[in-house]
C-alpha cells in the first residue's frame, strides 16, 4: 500500500515537474522571439543585409551580364549571319540556350535549396550556393571548344549550374534576413538585400564598358571584322569577374549563425536559440555549447503529411498561390520586356552604329553597354529604393496592388499603340518614357514585394520551402517569357508581333492584381502571427528536458548509506 502511494506522489510530481517545464519552454520561446521581433536596429542587422545582398548582387551580375557577353560571343563564335560589315552573331538557338539555361538553373535551385534550408538548416546551406556560382562563373571563362562539343554547348552547361548556385541564393537569402529582422524594419531588411540586384545590373553594364574601352586600340588592329581576336578576351573577363564579389561574401556566409527560430522551431532547441540571440544582438556572434542542457519544445514537425494537411487548408493555400502566381504574372512581363530593350537603345541614340569592319565591332559594343547604363540608371534602380522607404509605411500588399495596376495600364498603352508610338522620333521619346516607367514601378511594385512576401508568410518549418516554390512559379515565367515569346516576337515579319506580346503582358498583369487580393498584409506583424498556426505550444504539446545521461554524461552515484 505504501508502495503504490510513493508511485502515485512520484507520479504526481513527475507530471508537475512537465508542466513546470512545458510552461517554462513556452514562456522562454516567447521572450526570445519578443527580443528579436523588438531589436533596435545593430550592426548585425547591416551585416545580415551586406552579406546577403553581396549574393544578390553576383547573382544579378552574372545574369546580367550575358546579354552584353553574348553580342561579344557572336562576334567570335557566332553563325547566325554571313559575314559582312556587321561581323557574325549567335543563331537562334544558340543565344537562346545561352540566356535560358541559367533561368532553367535556377529554378532547379530555388526548389532544391528551398527544401534543404527547411530540412538541414539555413546556416548549413548558406554559402554552398554562392560556392557554386563561383565555380560556375570561373569555369565559364576557362571554357573551350573541341571535336567532340562547341564552346557555346560547353557554356551552357556551366550557366545551368551557376544556376542551381543563383537559385539556391533566392530563398536563402529570403529567409535569413527574414528571420533575423525585427518587425518594424523586416521589409526594409529584405528590400535592402533585394535592391543589390539593380547594382548588380548596373556594374555588369559598367564593367563591360571599361574592358571595351580598355581593349578599344585592340579591336580596331584586330585583323578583320571575322576575326575579332581581342573580343575574346573581353567576354572572359566579363564573366569571370561576376565571382569575385562572391569570393568577399563567402567567408561571411559560411560564419553567420543559425537563425534562432529554425532552433528553436525546427531543432526545438530552446535553450540554444535564446542563448544565440544574446549572443547575435549583444556581441554580434553565436557560440554553441555542446555540454549545455538541451531543452526541446514540441513545436509542430516538418512532414509531407502535415505539409499536406497545412496547405489543404484554404487558408493556407491561398496564400502560397498567391504569391507563386504573382511571381509567375510578375516575371514574364519582368523578363519578355527584354525583348523591347534594342528599340530603346536605338531611339536614345545608342543603337547599333553605321560604321564599318572593326570600329562597328567598338562601337556598337561600346553603345550596348552605356545605353544599359542608361536603362539602370533611369528605371531599376530608383524603383528598389522607392520600395524601401515606403514598404514598412504603406505595407506590402498596396505597394505590389498599385504596381500590378499601373503595369496594366502601361502595357495596354505600349501594346495598342505599338504603332503610334513609333512612327515618328518624338513617338519614340514617349515609347521610351513609358519603358522607364515599365522598369520603375516593377521595383516599385510587384518585383520587389513578390520577394518580400513569401519571406513572411508562412510557418518556420515550411518558409523556405514555399519561398523557393513561389520563386520558382516566377523562374518559370521567365522562361516562358525567354523561350515562347521570343519565338513569337517574328511572326508576320521582323518585331511584327511585339505589340501583340505587349498586349498579352498587360493581360498577366490583371491577373496579378487578383492573385494580390489572396495575400495577408504582412506590415507590422510578426513572423508568428502570419503563420495562422496556434504558437501555443504548451497546450498539451509538452516539453523535454535532456538529462545528463541522455547526452552521453555519466554521473557517477553515491553508494547508499
Amino acid at each position: 500500500m505504501l508502495d503504490i502511494e510513493k508511485r502515485a506522489r512520484n507520479g504526481s510530481q513527475g507530471a508537475h515537474r512537465t508542466n513546470n517545464t512545458v510552461y517554462t519552454l513556452d514562456k522562454r520561446r516567447r521572450a526570445a522571439l519578443a527580443e528579436i521581433d523588438n531589436a533596435k536596429f545593430s550592426w548585425f542587422h547591416v551585416k545580415v543585409c551586406l552579406v546577403a545582398g553581396a549574393g544578390f548582387f553576383t547573382d544579378a551580375y552574372d545574369i546580367f551580364a550575358i546579354n552584353i557577353a553574348s553580342t561579344m560571343l557572336g562576334y567570335v563564335y557566332g553563325t547566325g549571319s554571313p559575314l559582312n560589315r556587321s561581323g557574325q552573331k549567335l543563331n537562334k538557338n544558340q543565344d537562346l540556350g545561352i540566356k535560358v539555361a541559367t533561368p532553367v538553373g535556377t529554378l532547379v535551385g530555388q526548389l532544391l535549396f528551398g527544401w534543404l534550408a527547411d530540412v538541414v538548416g539555413r546556416k548549413r546551406m548558406y554559402g554552398i550556393e554562392l560556392i557554386i556560382i563561383i565555380i560556375g562563373s570561373f569555369a565559364q571563362a576557362l571554357s573551350g571548344s573541341g571535336y567532340a562539343v562547341s564552346i557555346i554547348g560547353v557554356l551552357i552547361v556551366w550557366r545551368f549550374i551557376m544556376g542551381i548556385g543563383i537559385g539556391g541564393d533566392y530563398p536563402l537569402s529570403a529567409i535569413i534576413s527574414s528571420e533575423f529582422a525585427s518587425t518594424r524594419i523586416r521589409g526594409r531588411m529584405m528590400t535592402a538585400v533585394f535592391a543589390s540586384q539593380g547594382w548588380g545590373n548596373l556594374t555588369a553594364a559598367l564593367i563591360a564598358f571599361i574592358i571595351t574601352v580598355s581593349f578599344k586600340d585592340a579591336i580596331l588592329n584586330d585583323p578583320s571584322v571575322d576575326q575579332p581576336n581581342h573580343v575574346d578576351y573581353m567576354w572572359r573577363i566579363l564573366i569571370g569577374l561576376g565571382c569575385v564579389p562572391g569570393c568577399v561574401a563567402l567567408y561571411f556566409r559560411l560564419t553567420i549563425p543559425e537563425t534562432p527560430r529554425f532552433t528553436m522551431d525546427i531543432e526545438r532547441n530552446v535553450q540554444q536559440a535564446a542563448v544565440d540571440i544574446e549572443n547575435v544582438l549583444t556581441h554580434a556572434h553565436s557560440r554553441v555549447d555542446p555540454d549545455a542542457a538541451i531543452q526541446h519544445s514540441h513545436a509542430p514537425k516538418a512532414s509531407w503529411a502535415n505539409f499536406k494537411q497545412y496547405f489543404s487548408q484554404w487558408k493556407n493555400l491561398k496564400v502560397l498561390i498567391g504569391t507563386a502566381w504573382s511571381w509567375f504574372a510578375l516575371d514574364i512581363a519582368f523578363y519578355g520586356l527584354g525583348l523591347n530593350s534594342s528599340i530603346v537603345l536605338q531611339a536614345i541614340g545608342f543603337g547599333t552604329p553605321l560604321t564599318q569592319g572593326t570600329q562597328l565591332i567598338y562601337e556598337n559594343l561600346k553603345n550596348i553597354s552605356v545605353g544599359n547604363i542608361i536603362l539602370a540608371v533611369g528605371g531599376l534602380i530608383p524603383g528598389y529604393y522607392f520600395s524601401f522607404l515606403f514598404i514598412d509605411r504603406w505595407g506590402r500588399k498596396p505597394i505590389q496592388l498599385m504596381g500590378f495596376i499601373l503595369l496594366t495600364c502601361i502595357f495596354i498603352v505600349m501594346g495598342f499603340g505599338y504603332d503610334a508610338l513609333l512612327s515618328s522620333p518624338s513617338a519614340k521619346n514617349g515609347f521610351v518614357v513609358l519603358y522607364c516607367f515599365a522598369n520603375f514601378f516593377q521595383n516599385f511594385g510587384p518585383n520587389t514585394t513578390t520577394f518580400v512576401i513569401p519571406g513572411e508568410v508562412f510557418p518556420t518549418r515550411y518558409r523556405s520551402t514555399a519561398h523557393g516554390i513561389s520563386a520558382a512559379s516566377g523562374k518559370l515565367g521567365a522562361i516562358v517569357a525567354q523561350v515562347g515569346f521570343a519565338q513569337l516576337k517574328d511572326i508576320g515579319g521582323t518585331n511584327k508581333f511585339v505589340k501583340h506580346i505587349l498586349e498579352i503582358f498587360a493581360f498577366f498583369m490583371l491577373t496579378g492584381i487578383f492573385s494580390t487580393l489572396l495575400l495577408p498584409e504582412t506590415k507590422d506583424k510578426t513572423l508568428e502571427e502570419l503563420s495562422n498556426e496556434d504558437q501555443d505550444f504548451d497546450k498539451g504539446i509538452g516539453g523535454t528536458v535532456k538529462e545528463p545521461e541522455e547526452r552521453g554524461i555519466q554521473i557517477q552515484q553515491e553508494p547508499p548509506l
